[in-house]
């Protein structure tokens, strides 16, 4: 316990419930509405089984491979998030791990540390973006981030209004003031070492979108950005083709779930895709992705890559993900768990663990790399796969 390790992604949830105050745990758990969605990303995995040999097994095992151009060292990919109260370095400390780890970055345009300083600390980041803002404004942080050494862009498309969560909301305030600190006071002093953790920095948790700054202007507050968002038409799949136009590096669409979609991004250019549904806080009552997934594997998969990213766990989960058809996952609140437990040794000690289940499976599984991983590998139960949009994309 001194050193701070932990052996599974449960205990680093456990260990970050303890640390984090209420308010910034809330925050990461999250969900919409029922929690539906979130339960059943989780869920699915544990319904799939393996159908492992006894011998004959690889004395060596390789589980690296490429994605969206880049060399990584496991099919894992960090998800972009905001994690603006979780620990003092936030996202500068999750690119430091997944560096150590030979892991690819993944920056929110909501982080709470700039393109910089994250494209800094690890040189394979892809920085995210949503449809917020004119296109002149979106051209406007491409090139930044393009500037600062981002190697590829994330389009997040799959965010809506799902709020009135069953087991309430997290109250979290627009910006850290001296009115806002003598409200949350409380919930500081019950988690001192959170509060020592930045009380040595001598800063408050920042609240403001520095990757969402204006030339010459100051960040705005996580508030302001989703007001501005808000007040954003809609994209069109135009508007995606547009965008994708505009960025000549590696360029992922994510947030998809239906067939129809899928073929929809293969249309507007895309290079990837990610099977998501926004980690179970879009809306409630969309399947796991791991259920939706065959189906968009099987329909675009030789044409572009495709990802997953929603309740990932283990390693186990990272094999069944590619034994139906994924390249690589993506994780978020798993790694979230970790910064919040350890830092930066944190979310090392997560990827290490995944690292490991990955390793095992494979072993079990008589392979000798994460290439060979096929559907024949693992048990699907009847009536687990979910087709969305699959007949509308015959039509299409």
């Amino acid at each position: 316990m001194s050193n701070g390790w932990f052996e599974t992604v449960a205990e680093a949830q456990r260990r970050a419930k303890r640390r984090l105050p209420r308010s910034v745990y809330g925050a990461l758990v999250a969900g919409s509405e029922r929690g539906q969605t979130i339960e059943d990303n989780m869920g699915a995995f544990a319904e799939l089984g393996f159908a492992p040999h006894v011998a004959g097994l690889s004395d060596q095992r390789d589980l690296a491979t490429t994605v969206m151009g880049q060399p990584v060292s496991m099919p894992v990919l960090i998800s972009p998030t905001g994690v603006q109260a979780v620990h003092p370095e936030g996202e500068v400390a999750v690119a430091r791990a997944a560096a150590a780890r030979g892991v690819a970055m993944g920056l929110s345009s909501f982080a709470s540390k700039s393109v910089e300083e994250v494209a800094a600390a690890n040189p394979q980041t892809f920085f995210q973006m949503y449809w917020v803002g004119s296109r002149d404004v979106l051209v406007q942080r491409m090139e930044r981030a393009k500037a600062a050494g981002a190697v590829g862009l994330i389009m997040t498309l799959d965010w809506s209004f799902s709020n009135g969560r069953d087991w309430g909301s997290p109250n979290i305030p627009e910006k850290m003031d001296f009115k806002t600190m003598v409200k949350f006071a409380p919930e500081g002093v019950t988690r001192p070492k959170w509060l020592w953790d930045f009380a040595k920095t001598r800063r408050l948790p920042d609240l403001t979108t520095p990757n969402l700054t204006p030339p010459g202007g100051t960040a705005p507050t996580f508030f302001g950005a989703y007001g501005e968002w808000i007040q954003t038409p809609l994209p069109t799949w135009d508007d995606v083709a547009w965008l994708r136009q505009q960025w000549d590096g590696p360029f992922m669409l994510k947030g998809v779930t239906r067939v129809d979609d899928a073929k929809r991004a293969v249309d507007a250019g895309v290079s990837a895709i990610s099977v998501s549904n926004h980690g179970g806080n879009n809306l409630d009552g969309t399947p796991a992705t791991i259920r939706a997934l065959p189906p968009i594997a099987d329909a675009v998969g030789e044409q572009i890559e495709v990802l997953l990213d929603g309740g990932v766990r283990r390693g186990s989960d990272v094999v069944k993900a590619l034994a139906l058809g994924a390249k690589a996952v993506m994780i978020g609140r798993a790694y979230l768990w970790g910064l919040a437990a350890n830092g930066q040794a944190g979310v090392e000690n997560v990827l290490d663990i995944l690292r490991g289940g990955i390793d095992s499976a494979v072993l079990g599984l008589g392979l000798t790399s994460v290439h060979d991983i096929s559907r024949g590998d693992v048990v699907i139960p009847p009536g687990f796969i979910r087709e969305l949009g699959v007949h509308e994309a015959a039509e299409l």
